[in-house]
């Protein structure tokens, strides 16, 4: 692929896809301390990796997440959702953080 001012060139097409997703946690609860939102936007990266996709900005509050992502047509946005939500879910639930209401995290 090449990429000339924001437009990327494939074998058979161009183009420029974003799309702008928020996660919203069960209920609005404030589970998202710093330290979770900095491994959060380690493992967005990696899963948007894994799709050929870029993970072009990240931000967040203790109850959503902003993330904008970069993606070729190739990708059904519902598969990346899908992968984000769940790889990130196992994953912080995973981790050993102290006590922070994570048995209610759900986005």
């Amino acid at each position: 692929m090449q990429v000339n001012n924001d437009v990327i060139t494939g074998r058979n097409c161009v183009f420029n896809l974003h799309v702008h997703l928020v996660f919203v946690t069960k209920y609005r609860r404030d589970v998202f301390s710093g330290r979770v939102l900095i491994d959060l936007e380690e493992i967005f990266k990696n899963v948007c990796l894994d799709f050929e996709a870029e993970l072009v900005e990240f931000n967040g509050e203790h109850d959503h997440i902003h993330l904008l992502v970069n993606y070729p047509p190739k990708i059904a946005i519902s598969n990346l959702v899908n992968s984000l939500k769940g790889i990130s879910s196992r994953l912080i639930r995973k981790k050993n953080y102290p006590e922070e209401t994570f048995a209610k995290l759900s986005f």
